[in-house]
């Protein structure tokens, strides 16, 4: 069962899922009497037909009812409607702390902290009788406070599979049973069960103080206590294998120590017998041993003096400086010596309008500069001083990516998006040279032995710093895809991406491969992962969704030689997966820095809302969500929408009265891009159902799919379109780097090519409301800009002026034919009209108000306007106003070697 956003349960309503286990599916739901935020557990279908299960499961839910504690999730009530029969829970905000240890172990006393809490909140479930049962990392939580919440109390006990014959409805790393109290019975989660549970023995409190004991560990070694490449290993671990006590941090307290191997004694009769205990030792756990004292006093102090002018600068560029210079007067840097601070952009300012597509920013050699592209123009920092400096000469290229240092930090490469041109310039600023002509560069690379740019489908290319023509140096295969090219030390191999297809994830299933230049040997690296870069520390750094993620690598060997460890969450990734830009950089001394993103795309929710030409926003009745491609129907009636949680894209259809519950209309396969026919009663979109990103048309009242169109084997293909005279549908085909425009004759099914547009660039085209012209974004001679064509094309073309540093976009007609609607740089929406008659001319643009989020020039259209001339547009969840998505700052990492080297050793 999938309840699906705006889906009401009683006073409730669906928000979003949370997630889904054995014991039933989780949502975000909105109660609308008492106006909170609540979490919905809705029972497996078979539970709620089971009227002794229900009748026990409302005496439990009695029971977990009177713990009232702090550090416990409270439980509000028990709600059905019709077959739905769902716990009401108190949602509790913040990453669960499986979360938390994927980046690394706890530091010391924040662990304590959490595992002195979790001690205290099972000390009052253990007083009422209640044994947890099921204690892990996913079922803590850790609020912003730092206020620790257990979830899922007692719930095993009840809400458990009805046999092991029945249908599958959690991971096979969570065992339950049908009868608790029988002999025999396995219940828990294998990595965190006693011995006596995994043999099937009753279960005390003992179970829990085992469990705790386990995830105390895990908090401070980043590791699991026991762990298996299956269940049955890892039970077998439980059961024999011995802890690893050197992976605990040199300065866990002796007391620490002890509590840990007491909670971890197999024996029942000597481990420790009340969780109070713990609580009590962890409320004064006491010193290290004097050895471990010493070894913490040896911080690095060369590391600190080099940093103190920049922690200085980052103390002096902070709202908050007092307090700040108190704290580093008060406490010495850590024993690592890493620090960390952000640097936001100078007010007003925001990344490059395509830079979310490509790098925005790079760090010197030696460390101690950084540039990025704003506002078409590049922009240099020292990190040692406040303010940020224009570097003149590069402010006439409509966009700047891709900026890269030279080895000895004097100069910069960048690509100048205007006249499709590799330029290098000095940090001084000047006249920039032009290197050489790129087509979009997947990534740039400065070494001793030249410059190296990804080119997608046409491989990897070098060009002298001096410039002249490029060569190839890694080619690729149809339908392939190389990005992110780095010469690694000694210059005879290149590390680099290497996507394949044209799914949105391509970036994030890709394999990060090392070339030979001599022998053309290709070596595997990494599967799964992208955007790699090499450090001196012997690591290789990745990204995967939005979390940076290392593994020790072998130079000469080329070789791995570590399991991948997430190192960096929340990294910024280029937008809709176009390229697979991760926003980060690092200096060969060891600073990094990145821009801050979402982990993933669910990450950052939307609202779908009616916006009129003064910026009036009107929000529907539809909760927050991961929305694409929202479109209205020809009668304004519906809207079709996609949405796109990195796991399923699917196409809905919504009832603008908000009458009625967004309704799922598109199964199987990944669905994205829907438009209307012109009669209103199907709905077009891509989709990879059939194995191809294909062209498929629904009844959107439902019904099955039909497939419209074929493409070639490396090709995509995604409607524009539907022609108002219901004869034909625009529908762009996406090969490596080169996008072109199509036309479907909806009575033969003939495909024929649009007016020989070819873009590197997203076309997104659309007919005029009387279907005799067509719009569309297209970079032909170096400009990128708005062009109309006459349909059916003749040969006319009429182009849209632009302002310097202008990139337009998104265009869309107005109902009534008169204007062109465009997005022509970031945050800015504009309005030309335009006359058909007697001859084609586009009048004077005019500025809107802009609360739309809108994207770069590689995302598809991401509004549509109604018939009474408003748009139909997403914006931020909980605000109205535009925003360009990209967090407008620097985080700054100083001394990350030492973190990295900690995290991942290299062997």
């Amino acid at each position: 069962m999938l309840l699906a956003p705006g889906t009401r349960l009683g006073p409730y309503q669906i928000v979003a899922p949370l997630g889904a286990g054995g014991m039933g599916e989780v949502y975000r739901a909105r109660d609308e009497k008492l106006n909170r935020d609540v979490a919905l557990k809705v029972l497996p279908e078979l539970f709620a037909l089971d009227a002794d299960r229900l009748a026990r499961f409302n005496r439990e839910a009695q029971v977990l009812a009177s713990l009232n504690h702090p550090n416990i999730a409270g439980i509000f009530g028990f709600e059905a409607s019709g077959t739905v029969q769902a716990l009401v829970l108190e949602l509790v905000e913040g990453p669960a702390l499986d979360e938390r240890i994927a980046a690394g172990p706890i530091p010391l006393d924040e662990a304590l902290s959490i595992a002195r809490q979790i001690a205290e909140g099972l000390d009052a479930a253990h007083e009422q009788g209640i044994i947890h049962r099921d204690l892990k990392p996913a079922n803590i939580k850790v609020g912003p406070g730092g206020t620790v919440k257990l979830l899922d109390f007692g719930l095993a006990k009840v809400l458990d599979p009805l046999a092991a014959t029945g249908p599958e409805l959690g991971g096979a790393a969570t065992i339950t049973s049908p009868e608790l109290t029988r002999m025999g019975t396995v219940l828990g989660t294998a990595a965190y069960m006693s011995p006596e549970q995994s043999k099937g023995r009753p279960a005390d409190r003992r179970s829990d103080v085992w469990a705790f004991g386990a995830v105390l560990y895990e908090m401070l070694s980043g590791r699991r206590a026991f762990e298996g490449a299956d269940m049955s290993e890892t039970l077998a671990a439980v059961l024999r294998q011995e802890v690893d006590w050197t992976g605990l941090p040199e300065a866990t307290p002796t007391s620490v120590r002890r509590l840990i191997a007491r909670c971890l004694d197999r024996d029942m009769r000597r481990r420790l017998r009340d969780i109070g205990e713990a609580r009590i030792v962890l409320e004064d756990p006491g010193d290290a041993d004097a050895g471990t004292r010493a070894a913490a006093a040896r911080s690095p102090r060369r590391a600190w003096r080099l940093a103190l002018p920049i922690v200085l600068f980052a103390i002096l560029a902070s709202a908050a400086s007092v307090a700040v210079a108190r704290r580093f007067a008060e406490r010495p840097a850590t024993a690592a010596g890493v620090t960390r601070f952000r640097l936001p952009l100078p007010n007003g300012q925001s990344f490059s309008a395509s830079g979310g597509v490509r790098h925005l920013i790079a760090m010197s050699p030696d460390g101690t500069q950084l540039v990025y592209g704003a506002a078409a123009q590049l922009y240099v920092r020292s990190l040692s001083q406040l303010e940020v400096r224009p570097i003149q000469g590069t402010d006439s290229y409509q966009s700047i990516t891709d900026p890269t240092f030279s080895p000895d930090g004097r100069s910069i490469a960048f690509f100048a998006f205007s006249d499709q041109t590799l330029k290098r310039v000095a940090v001084t600023g000047g006249a920039p040279v032009t290197l050489c002509p790129a087509e979009n560069p997947f990534g740039i690379y400065w070494g001793a032995d030249g410059i190296l740019f990804g080119q997608g489908a046409k491989g990897i290319m070098r060009v002298s710093p001096d410039g002249g023509t490029p060569e190839v140096v890694v080619r690729v295969e149809e339908g392939q895809e190389a990005h992110g090219p780095q010469l690694l030390p000694g210059g005879e191999h290149v590390l680099f991406t290497l996507g394949t297809g044209n799914r949105v994830d391509r970036w994030d299933t890709a394999r990060i491969f090392v070339q030979s230049l001599k022998s053309g040997e290709r070596t595997l690296v990494v599967d799964g992962g992208s955007d790699a870069r090499y450090v001196p520390t012997g690591h290789i750094a990745y990204a995967l969704n939005g979390i940076l993620y290392a593994v020790a690598f072998d130079p000469q060997r080329l070789r791995v030689t570590s399991e991948p460890v997430p190192v960096v969450e929340g990294v910024s990734r280029a937008a809709g997966g176009t390229t697979a830009a991760a926003h980060f950089s690092v200096s060969d001394t060891g600073t990094l820095i990145y821009v801050p993103g979402p982990l993933s795309i669910s990450s950052a929710l939307l609202q779908i809302a009616l916006i009129d030409r003064t910026g009036q926003v009107e929000v529907l009745k539809l909760p927050p969500g991961p929305y694409l491609t929202p479109r209205i129907s020809p009668d304004g009636t519906r809207i079709a929408l996609a949405t796109d949680d990195g796991k399923d894209a699917i196409v809905w259809i919504y009832d603008v009265s908000g009458k009625t519950a967004m309704r799922r209309l598109t199964f199987g396969g990944n669905n994205r891009f829907p438009i209307w026919s012109a009669d209103g009663t199907r709905v077009v979109f891509q989709s990879d159902r059939e194995g191809d990103l294909a062209i498929f048309a629904q009844p959107a009242d439902g019904g099955a799919a039909e497939r419209l169109t074929r493409p070639t084997h490396g090709e995509s293909h995604a409607p524009e379109m539907w022609s108002p005279k219901q004869d034909a549908l625009l529908f762009t085909a996406n090969k490596g780097s080169v996008e072109t425009l199509w036309t479907l004759s909806v009575r033969d099914r003939s495909v024929t090519p649009f007016g020989d547009v070819h873009s590197s660039i997203r076309i997104g085209a659309g007919f005029s409301p009387d279907g005799r012209w067509v719009a569309y974004t297209g970079n032909e001679r170096g400009i990128t800009t708005i062009y109309v064509q006459p349909f059916p094309p003749n040969g006319s073309k009429y182009q849209l002026p632009t302002k310097e540093a202008d990139v337009p976009h998104m265009v869309l007609w107005s109902p009534d034919g008169k204007e062109l609607f465009y997005d022509p740089r970031a945050g800015a929406f504009e309005a030309v009209g335009v006359t058909t008659q007697p001859a084609f001319a586009f009048g004077n643009p005019v500025a809107l108000a802009k609360p739309l989020q809108l994207g770069p020039g590689s995302a598809r259209r991401t509004y549509d306007i109604t018939r009474d001339g408003r748009f139909l547009g997403l914006i931020p969840q909980g605000r109205k106003e535009y925003s360009s998505g990209i967090a407008p700052e620097i985080q700054v990492v100083l001394n990350w070697f030492e973190e990295l080297k900690s995290r991942v050793p290299a062997r």
